[in-house]
């Protein structure tokens, strides 16, 4: 399958995922949560947990899409540690979904752990997907593509700081990380960034495949790497 469909699909499959997401936050009991404290993956606790899922592996099947569309286009190397980060991506929104988090009406367990885990690596892989990506690209052919990406994935990292910074005051303050600061507002907009900066890998890949294709000298180089 061509780079450009690869990254067409993945696309779309992360863009219904979206969707998913913010009819979780309209409909069902899942619209009388307090979106500014409840973190995402409480919705899949409730009567209609199953869109959180769905949502949640659709974005996956899309972000490994995506990665096979910049793979396949050149963008990264398969064995680089862009896509080795961007692997991993996909591996955490797995965990997610394998793993259940906490119902603190049962008290926690071992699977809350492991999807806590599983929720950071996602969260701090995706960004590092997009800098290893971009940076090294800043002084390439096609500059403007890699400084988007580059500043998305700087974006996202911003996103993350209010966690990070809440995590390590936390013995100063002596107020719970998850309490210091509004976490389920910080994880949607942190989570927006985040798949905005996927559609724009997506993006990305797409434009390069087409200037390859249109590019005879560009589609020589390709061959010789």
């Amino acid at each position: 399958m061509s780079a450009r469909r690869l990254a067409g699909l993945g696309g779309a499959a992360v863009t219904v995922a979206l969707v998913l997401f913010a009819w979780l936050h309209l409909t069902g009991p899942s619209a009388a949560l307090d979106w500014r404290t409840r973190t995402i993956s409480q919705y899949a606790l409730l009567d209609n947990g199953w869109a959180f899922d769905t949502a949640t592996l659709l974005l996956a099947a899309g972000s490994a899409a995506i990665l096979a569309a910049l793979v396949r286009a050149r963008v990264i190397g398969a064995g680089s540690g862009s896509a080795a980060a961007l692997a991993l991506w996909v591996a955490g929104l797995i965990g997610v979904v394998w793993f259940e988090k906490h119902n603190w009406a049962v008290g926690p367990s071992p699977s809350g752990d492991i999807h806590r885990a599983a929720s950071v690596v996602a969260f701090l892989s995706l960004p590092a997907a997009a800098l290893l990506a971009g940076v090294p690209r800043l002084r390439g052919p096609h500059p403007r593509a890699a400084a988007v990406i580059t500043l998305a994935g700087m974006v996202s990292l911003l996103c993350f700081s209010p966690i990070l910074w809440a995590v390590l005051t936390e013995p100063w303050t002596g107020v719970r990380w998850w309490r210091a600061i509004p976490l389920g507002a910080v994880e949607r907009v942190l989570g927006l960034a985040e798949v905005t900066t996927l559609l724009l890998m997506a993006w990305w890949a797409a434009g390069q495949a087409a200037v390859s294709a249109a590019d005879p000298v560009s589609r020589a180089g390709n061959r010789s790497r």
